[in-house]
């Protein structure tokens, strides 16, 4: 499935994208690696042991988006006979109360979470169309599955994320496209001191629960089994995050119930005090 093919992932500069990469790159992936930070994105690619092509660009740098696609596929074809797999993975997330938040905050993260994922993918779905496959993997969150608190940004772009996927799932399957929609909980990476506070600012502290979340390389490994078993969706996330979501789904009013009583049990101090 995926050695002699090429993949292409965004974020791919840390967390689960350079994970993902490390991963595809060791089952036999050719990879195309995006991101903003070129030295992390150079010291991926050195670290992959497969041919590695590096397109860094700002993920809502749309105007480029066609340009880069075509380098994209005109590269992967001579390795591999084109570009057999995308990975919708750069994102940032949020920390604040949206009573209290700009709306700059908005417009960055549904920018960079919701429609840059959409603008690379509407560039490259005719090709892997045309080309009779592809592989389309989408790294949403349980947030954008509950409406999760001081995340109302990050979880409006997650949801709408999930939402397009599942669209173009159901007019490309039977073209013989794939997509799969992933959903991680806590996995131990720098989204939480990345993340956006109330005026646009990175956070710049942790998380408790994502300082003891999952480890990226298990992350990776339970995308690419997924990918195997030609699975549509993976939540991956345990415990509380896991129930919050069987909740959402099968009871929504108790899940509500619990958002609730967590906020109003200071829920939004706690999180502003280093790794909680």
């Amino acid at each position: 499935m995926f050695e002699g093919k090429t993949w292409w992932i965004t974020g791919a500069s840390s967390g689960i994208g350079s994970a993902l990469a490390l991963a595809l790159s060791d089952a036999g992936a050719s990879l195309v690696l995006s991101g903003r930070n070129e030295a992390a994105l150079k010291a991926v690619a050195a670290a992959c042991t497969s041919p590695v092509l590096q397109l860094p660009f700002e993920a809502t740098d749309f105007v480029r988006i066609p340009g880069l696609v075509e380098e994209a596929w005109s590269w992967s074809e001579q390795q591999t006979g084109g570009v057999h797999g995308l990975v919708n993975n750069a994102g940032i997330s949020q920390r604040s109360l949206a009573a209290d938040t700009a709306f700059e905050v908005y417009e960055k993260i549904i920018g960079v979470d919701l429609l840059a994922p959409i603008a690379l993918t509407q560039s490259i779905l005719p090709r892997m169309i045309a080309a009779g496959e592809g592989q389309i993997v989408a790294i949403s969150s349980v947030a954008g599955i509950i409406g999760a608190p001081l995340r109302s940004a990050y979880s409006a772009a997650k949801h709408g994320l999930i939402g397009y996927h599942d669209s173009v799932r159901a007019e490309t399957e039977h073209l013989g496209l794939h997509v799969l929609v992933v959903a991680p909980g806590s996995v131990r990476t720098n989204v939480s001191r990345n993340a956006l506070d109330a005026s646009a600012q990175a956070r710049g502290i942790s998380d408790e629960a994502i300082e003891h979340g999952m480890e990226p390389a298990a992350a990776a490994g339970s995308i690419l089994d997924a990918l195997r078993a030609r699975r549509r969706e993976l939540i991956l996330a345990e415990g509380t995050e896991a129930e919050m979501v069987r909740l959402r789904r099968s009871d929504p009013d108790a899940l509500f119930d619990i958002l609730s009583k967590l906020v109003s049990g200071g829920y939004a101090s706690r999180m502003n005090t280093p790794e909680n």
